[in-house]
Parts: C-alpha cells; sequence; structure tokens
C-alpha cells in the first residue's frame, strides 16, 4: 500500500512538473508573439532628418504590426514602439525598434482632442410620439460629449442643434445632398467649431411592440388580456459614428443595440442624463448604450494623433487654435500639412507635411511658434498642424 501510494505520489509530482514546463513553454510564446524587432527607413528630403526620423520610426512600425499580426496578436500602439538603435547612410535614415505588446489595450494621449457633437437624428420619427421625451436626438450625443470630457482626454462641444444626415437619415453614414454623396457638411462643421473630430449618428430603431398574445382562459388570461395594453417590448438600435474633421473620412462606426420588455415609456420633459431619466427601463437602457460609445471613442482615439488648425500666419510666425487647454505646452513639436484646395476625394485633404514647428508660446486657447530651419515653406490660414510621436 505504501508502494502505491509513493508511486501515485511520484506521477502526480512528475504530471505537475510536467505541466510547469508546459505552463513555461506557454507563457515564452506568449511572449514571442507579443513581440518583434524590425527596422525601418526613409529618405532624407528637403523637411530635414527629424522628419525622415520620424517617417522610419512609422515605417518600422508599419512592419512591426504585420509582423504581430501574423501571430494573432492585438493591434499594435505607438506606446509600444522602443528605439534601439538609428544611424544615417547617405541620405537614407534607419531606425531599429523593439515592438513590446502592452498587456492594456488603450494609451492615452498627452493632449487633449477637440470633438463637436451634432443631432441624432430618429430614422423612423413615428417611433418617438409626442408624449415621449424630445431629448433624445441633442440629449444622446451631448451626454457621449459630456462623458468624453469627463475622462480629461477630450474637449466636447455641442453642436446637437445641426444634424449631418436631416435629408436621409436611413442612408447614414453617408451624407446626401441632391441625391449626391458629399462631406463638405463634416468639413464645415468642423472647421467652424476648430474641432478634430466629428461625432454624429442616427437613432436608427425605437420601435414599440405589444405583447400580442394571450394563451389560457380564465382570470388569469383575463388579466393577461388587460395587461398586454400596458407591457411591450422596445427595441433600441442607435448608430454612432466619428468623422475626421480635416479630411471628412469616417474613423468610427458602431450600431449599439438593446430591448425592453415591461413599461418601455419616456415620460415628456425627461432629458437624457437625469435621474428621471436613468430611472426609466428604456432610459436606462440608453444610458448604457451611451456609456458603452463613450468607452469605446475614447479607447480608440486615445491612440489618435493630435491635431489643429493653422489660425494665421504673421512675419513667418505661425498661429494655431490650441492652447493650454488641450495640454499643448511650450517646446512641442508638430508637423505642418498644407491644405490641398484642389482635393476633393476623403482622405485627400492634405498633402505631405512641409516642415516641423516648435510652439515658443502658449496662451489658454492659442499657441505660436516657428518652422525648424526657416521659414522657407509658406505656411497659411487653413492649414493644419499635427502631433509629433517620438518614441
Amino acid at each position: 500500500m505504501r508502494y502505491k501510494l509513493g508511486l501515485t505520489g511520484l506521477l502526480l509530482t512528475m504530471l505537475v512538473a510536467c505541466g510547469g514546463t508546459n505552463n513555461t513553454r506557454s507563457q515564452a510564446e506568449a511572449i514571442s508573439q507579443r513581440q518583434a524587432t524590425v527596422q525601418g527607413s526613409a529618405v532624407i528630403t528637403g523637411a530635414g532628418v527629424d522628419q525622415a526620423r520620424q517617417e522610419a520610426i512609422n515605417d518600422a512600425i508599419a512592419n512591426a504590426s504585420l509582423q504581430l499580426k501574423r501571430s494573432g496578436s492585438e493591434s499594435l500602439l505607438a506606446s509600444d514602439i522602443k528605439v534601439v538603435d538609428e544611424w544615417q547612410e547617405g541620405n537614407t535614415y534607419h531606425v531599429q525598434v523593439l515592438a513590446v505588446l502592452a498587456q492594456q489595450h488603450a494609451c492615452h494621449s498627452p493632449y487633449r482632442k477637440t470633438i463637436v457633437a451634432t443631432a441624432f437624428p430618429v430614422m423612423n420619427a413615428d417611433q418617438v410620439n409626442g408624449n415621449e421625451s424630445q431629448d433624445l436626438f441633442s440629449g444622446i450625443p451631448r451626454e457621449i460629449g459630456n462623458r468624453l470630457m469627463e475622462s480629461g482626454d477630450f474637449i466636447a462641444r455641442n453642436l446637437t442643434s445641426t444634424s449631418l444626415y436631416q435629408n436621409r437619415p436611413d442612408l447614414a453614414p453617408e451624407i446626401m445632398l441632391n441625391g449626391i454623396i458629399v462631406n463638405s457638411a463634416i468639413l464645415d462643421v468642423a472647421r467652424r467649431q476648430n474641432a478634430q473630430l466629428v461625432l454624429a449618428g442616427v437613432i436608427r430603431d425605437f420601435k414599440v411592440e405589444s405583447t400580442q398574445y394571450v394563451r389560457g382562459s380564465g382570470v388569469l388570461a383575463e388579466l393577461k388580456s388587460v395587461m398586454r395594453d400596458y407591457i411591450a417590448r422596445r427595441s433600441i438600435g442607435i448608430d454612432v459614428f466619428v468623422y475626421d474633421g480635416f479630411t471628412g473620412a469616417l474613423l468610427f462606426q458602431h450600431r449599439y443595440t438593446d430591448s425592453i420588455l415591461g413599461d418601455v415609456s419616456l415620460p415628456s420633459g425627461y432629458t437624457v442624463g437625469s435621474e428621471r431619466f436613468d430611472s426609466t427601463s428604456a432610459g436606462h437602457k440608453i444610458t448604457q448604450i451611451i456609456a458603452m460609445a463613450s468607452d469605446d471613442i475614447k479607447d480608440l482615439f486615445g491612440c489618435y494623433p493630435f491635431a489643429a488648425r493653422v489660425s494665421r500666419v504673421e512675419n513667418n510666425r505661425i498661429y494655431i487654435a490650441a492652447g493650454a487647454q488641450d495640454k499643448i505646452k511650450v517646446g512641442d513639436r508638430f508637423k505642418v500639412y498644407s491644405v490641398d484646395t484642389y482635393a476633393s476625394s476623403v482622405g485627400m485633404g492634405f498633402t505631405d507635411p512641409v516642415g516641423i514647428m516648435v510652439l515658443t508660446d502658449v496662451g489658454p486657447s492659442m499657441a505660436a511658434g516657428n518652422l525648424e530651419g526657416g521659414g522657407q515653406y509658406q505656411v497659411r490660414p487653413g492649414d493644419w498642424v499635427r502631433s509629433v510621436e517620438m518614441p
């Protein structure tokens, strides 16, 4: 018996040891799938060595993303990149980077991005009757903006009196004007509000369906027959979109759906975000959707580069429509882009960067600086700047 017990203990020990070996191997494999060493390169142009260095880093990031994607890893974040070596060979700049995917999926930008919220029209107007709250159309985007503001990573501006899809909300995210798809409305809203991002959406579904079927007989069946006039099912479907304010490109699109069974009413006068609104079944579901949309937008655009418009240029001194409120500070460096006024297609509203701007003065909502190497490039009001990431 003692022999059998000893043998059993030995077998258990061996199994645990083997399991530990497998765990170690699995951990090593997991680590190898989360890291890569790659190189990137870029030609040195008139924009200078710093510009070539950043382009080489971007090239390395792209190479690392492809390599890690093949092993099923998550998307690469800028915070996961570390430059370990760099050199210049002729007119080409080279970098070698180590890419290690962080455990967390979110990253935080040092700057606050401005997002302007527009109205969420309802696709079927008859699904919200006159006795219900009329605050959904402006309240949903307003509360998404408020939550983004509370995160500390965004400046939210309220333009919920304006809808991008007033004519054909059923075709959103496409914007139709006289039967033609246009993106000028996005660019116009972003320009007037000095916003980098434009929030829009559509209440795709808010239909009420009464419980129609009554089974059985007797008192219980009669009670069900009476209650079906007060108990209903309501489906909720809200599309949320975020556009780039400089190109009109659609950067975020998601449909949030849910349903309610019971009292589905939203009394008139209840405003989105209030305790009374959240106390109703429908209001509570909408509040949950607002929270999910806000978190998704925050997580995605936390890694998105900061951008701002050039407001004026005087004596080669560049002024941008961003300041301390955006968390920028003296010494920060930005790529300067010249707007291509002849580019009409989505994603082609800018040219290659013309240089690097260094901030010398920062006010509450405006900052000023100069191009590195002098003002040999012409910068005009309406051009824009973008943050320079230096891992």
